[in-house]
């Protein structure tokens, strides 16, 4: 965790139980793509633990700002949800006020609260069937790849007859 996150993130360490869980509940041999229902921590989780990964579009994200991850068959779309069960939340206190974000980092004792999350396990997750929409389970191509006659660099054509940067759709500005 350390080595890819930087430090040990509760979120993290959650995440990586989330996805175990659900790996454990896929049939052997499947192969699998992800649906990430937050950008918090746990995309960074599927992306330690799968081949799923926002670069090669195996991971997607649907910010619904819900923890919960759902690993599922490319082709037929069935599979396994997952997420933290806030009912299930009440044995381990630290744990719930984190999740809830109850008390500022600094309050948090930290240490307690990985030692909660190791002992909760999986016993803190709830993991549902589930089949995830067609519309959801396609990739799309960048089709053909245009140079932009303002900048000099490449990007989809599809975007327009210049890239989305030179639309004024750029989130920085060149001196």
């Amino acid at each position: 965790i350390r080595t890819f996150y930087g430090h040990v993130a509760p979120g993290l360490v959650v995440g990586l139980k989330m996805v175990h869980h659900a790996r454990r509940h896929l049939p052997d041999g499947v192969l699998y793509d992800a649906l990430c229902e937050t950008t918090s921590c746990l995309p960074d989780a599927i992306q330690m633990l799968t081949p799923c990964t926002v670069g090669n579009q195996w991971l997607k994200i649907m910010d619904l700002g819900k923890f919960a991850l759902t690993l599922y068959d490319k082709s037929s779309g069935r599979g396994q949800r997952v997420f933290v069960d806030p009912a299930k939340l009440a044995a381990w206190p630290q744990l719930f006020d984190w999740f809830y974000k109850r008390q500022s980092k600094s309050d948090q004792n930290f240490a307690t609260l990985l030692e909660e999350i190791r002992q909760a396990g999986s016993d803190c997750l709830s993991l549902a069937p589930v089949e995830i929409l067609p519309l959801h389970r396609t990739r799309k191509s960048k089709g053909a790849i245009a140079t932009c006659p303002q900048c000099g660099e490449a990007y989809p054509g599809e975007h327009g007859a210049l890239c989305r940067g030179c639309q004024g759709q750029a989130p920085y500005i060149r001196p």
